[in-house]
């Protein structure tokens, strides 16, 4: 290996704070992972790295050699791109995890726009209704909607969405509307199951929260599942208005209850902890920044 692939392969070994890991993902066995490390530790004459019983961490020389060497790992690749086709925009393979529907519906259409301002970036989609390690997936930024869990992630608002109950005015006419959230005890409902089980619905009732548990003929794991067992009339559901936007433009769907629908719902754009962004990345995410707030159901609030 050259300077810079070790330099390469040390990144990879802080992202995904493991040797074994690091080798996996560059096609390498684990020993040769130490070697250059040991080597690359030697010839610097300083320890980046500190091994013990609970796994790997940084050393002060590491944090500011990691750094340096993120940094200019991303100049040397818009470098690349300069000499090699005369120009300075960015360029390079980014990897985005996102879901299934909201990639199908609002970033995917907009690439076009995008790769007209940044002709030299290709977009590699991850795509799942479950949350990914990011480091081990080799993802460079992910749209995660609601709030965070993962406290360790870099993340920044990049848009908001409404939570609604819907319903198609079918299924309303033939089981009669709710007028509170107590009432929905005597409806048909679609409900989203996550890790086997159900996700409770919330409402906003004065200064409090109420919580219902669904209970209904369908339950379904996949997003754009709940969508269409609502437009089939099988009953309501409570979800991202984003996910209904041409529906309730239409009219084909409805707001229900929508004096207790609760507070918008954040929708960020998150990367590894640790790890410096790069311009290609960036430059992606100021993008959708500005293709959100051109929608109203995606605005930041």
């Amino acid at each position: 290996m050259d300077r810079l692939d070790v330099m390469r392969l040390f990144v990879r070994v802080v992202d995904t704070a493991s040797f074994s890991k690091a080798a996996k993902i560059e096609g390498v066995v684990q020993p040769t992972v130490s070697k250059h490390i040991a080597a690359l530790e030697a010839r610097l004459g300083a320890q980046l790295l500190r091994r013990t019983s609970r796994g790997l961490s940084l050393t002060e020389a590491g944090e500011a050699f990691y750094e340096a060497t993120v940094r200019l790992l991303d100049e040397v690749e818009q470098i690349e791109a300069r000499v090699g086709r005369g120009q300075s925009a960015p360029s390079g393979r980014i990897r985005v995890a996102m879901s299934a529907g909201f990639g199908r519906m609002y970033i995917l259409p907009k690439l076009p726009q995008f790769f007209e301002e940044y002709p030299d970036i290709t977009v590699e989609t991850d795509i799942s209704d479950h949350y990914i390690n990011l480091i081990e997936n080799r993802i460079d930024v992910a749209i995660r909607i609601g709030s965070l869990s993962d406290s360790s992630l870099v993340a920044r608002k990049i848009g908001s969405g409404e939570t609604a109950l819907l319903a198609t005015p079918g299924y309303l006419e033939r089981k009669g509307t709710p007028a509170t959230p107590a009432d929905l005890a005597d409806h048909e409902c679609v409900t989203f199951v996550s890790g086997g089980a159900a996700r409770p619905w919330q409402f906003r009732e004065a200064d409090r929260t109420v919580t219902v548990d669904p209970v209904g003929p369908i339950r379904t794991s996949d997003a754009e599942h709940v969508r269409v067992g609502v437009l089939s009339g099988l009953g309501l559901a409570q979800g991202p208005a984003w996910l209904f936007s041409e529906e309730l433009e239409s009219g084909a769907v409805v707001r229900v209850l929508p004096e207790y629908a609760p507070d918008r719902h954040p929708i960020y754009a998150v990367s590894p902890s640790g790890r410096l962004q790069s311009s290609k990345v960036r430059v992606f995410v100021d993008f959708l920044v500005r293709a959100f707030a051109q929608n109203r159901h995606l605005r930041l609030s």
